[in-house]
């Protein structure tokens, strides 16, 4: 059973959640072949999405990196094997005050 095999992160749900979150990316082993990382994020984002609501976002896969806004206690970074998995219910963005949100851009145009 991979659910044992999975090492968290990073997180702030609640261990109920956790649980769903980890079954879900066994269930999606078990469906997909470990290649299929978007069919998985697919899964386990629509099934989450049953389960606790509309709005989750799921990142599947071995080498990616990510910065993500998201509801509090709605986030978990979890690894199976060399498979790592982000999943998130995202937040509306804050907004910024003036309009250079990126400014190390503006040396490189």
């Amino acid at each position: 059973m991979l659910e044992g095999k999975a090492v968290i992160v990073e997180t702030d749900m609640v261990e109920a959640m956790q649980r769903d979150a980890v079954g879900l990316a066994a269930k999606a082993l078990d469906f997909f072949d470990v290649t299929e990382a978007t069919q998985m994020a697919r899964f386990i984002k629509m099934e989450f999405d049953k389960i606790h609501g509309a709005g989750w976002q799921c990142v599947v896969g071995t080498d990616f990196g990510s910065f993500v806004t998201h509801c509090y206690g709605c986030f978990i970074h979890f690894c199976i094997g060399s498979l790592a998995i982000v999943l998130f219910r995202g937040s509306p963005a804050q907004e910024v005050d003036g309009d250079d949100h990126f400014p190390a851009l503006k040396s490189i145009a």
